[in-house]
């Protein structure tokens, strides 16, 4: 009998797609041996192609939000000669359950969503209260509807060429210890911790005799100069903006070959999580409630405020309350006893910084 091949409809943001992979993860424990394809934009390729349970991603090359109606169909009928068995379509919008349905795949699961009633013939109802995780909705696709989750759900792991990545970080001036700041996030200024305070924790380890790398989109790069900015030259010297130099797929290396990494709840957040580094999450607007960093060796630092979290793009009230407030000198504690159990290339000093 040939393999289980099943066609998933992926995500249109990193942090989601890196949590996808819980999925790809319980697909192949409950079909050994089953072939998964990823449909998504290119950008997710570098992510896909360091997740072991994916067989190949492919480009899905209309954008985020357009209907495209007649590429959809064609993009649906060049499918069906893959034979797949199943697709399983993450987005809950209408127009991300054309393609399973005009490539004529038999079963179509995913959420109800967007009235996709005939698009999809394996609709399930969500009960948010049964599946608070994002990725305890994913797997939920995986199984037959109403049956328990796995315990525990697996948790998402990249691969990468260790080799490849340790090269990759010399090549960019970088040598052990280094700490990865990575101060933007994509959803907006309500999530993004203020550069005086990234500032402060980079002073810090650099004064310990660590480098820092400031990772993050070229969107990142003006937040990143602020922070080299901010700091005495000889410690800028140490700092390192490589925003908007690298592609995904060698952020993802570097990020691999860190000591450590301090984050807003952004994509290299779950990247840097899939990557077993040691990890401060700062959060502002948005909760962990939802969408978890999900590895072991992970700090989550937020401070109560009455008008959070408000989930909203940029502060509401204009004073950015949970975030200002968030003193630098908690991260740095934080990550201190992250750290207590790893081996670093020098002594920790313990010196506070707020």
């Amino acid at each position: 009998m040939p393999n289980r091949r099943i066609l998933i409809i992926g995500p249109s943001w990193v942090g989601d797609m890196v949590m996808a992979q819980t999925l790809f993860k319980v697909l192949r424990q409950r079909h050994p041996g089953c072939e998964i394809d990823v449909l998504a934009p290119q950008w997710s390729k570098p992510l896909l192609d360091r997740m072991p349970e994916v067989r190949s991603g492919l480009s899905m090359p209309v954008g985020h939000g357009q209907l495209q109606l007649g590429t959809r169909r064609t993009i649906g009928r060049e499918l069906r000669e893959a034979g797949y068995d199943q697709a399983i379509v993450l987005p809950n919008s209408l127009k991300s359950a054309l393609i399973p349905f005009f490539a004529g795949i038999p079963q179509r699961t995913g959420w109800r969503g967007e009235m996709r009633y005939g698009l999809l013939n394996d609709v399930r109802k969500l009960n948010k209260s049964d599946y608070p995780l994002m990725i305890e909705r994913f797997v939920a696709l995986a199984l037959s509807q109403g049956a328990d989750l796995p315990e525990p759900i697996p948790r998402p792991a990249l691969t990468v060429d260790q080799k490849a990545a340790a090269k990759l970080l010399a090549e960019k001036g970088l040598q052990s210890p280094v700490l990865a700041l990575c101060p933007g996030a994509e959803f907006g200024p309500a999530k993004r911790w203020p550069d005086k305070h990234y500032a402060a924790v980079a002073a810090e380890y650099i004064g310990r005799g660590w480098q820092v790398v400031l990772m993050g989109s070229a969107k990142d790069a003006e937040v990143a100069e602020r922070i080299r900015a901010a700091l005495p030259p000889t410690s800028a010297e140490r700092c390192i903006s490589l925003c908007g130099k690298t592609s995904l797929g060698q952020a993802i290396d570097i990020l691999s070959q860190v000591s450590a990494v301090v984050s807003n709840d952004s994509g290299l957040m779950h990247i840097s999580a899939a990557l077993g580094r040691p990890l401060v999450v700062v959060y502002g607007s948005t909760s962990p409630g939802f969408t978890p960093p999900l590895a072991e060796r992970v700090a989550i630092e937020q401070i109560p405020v009455d008008c959070g979290p408000c989930f909203k793009r940029e502060c509401p009230l204009g004073h950015l309350k949970c975030l200002v407030d968030l003193a630098p000198v908690r991260v740095i504690q934080s990550l201190d006893a992250l750290l207590a159990d790893e081996p670093i290339a020098v002594e920790l000093s313990g010196k506070d910084n707020s």
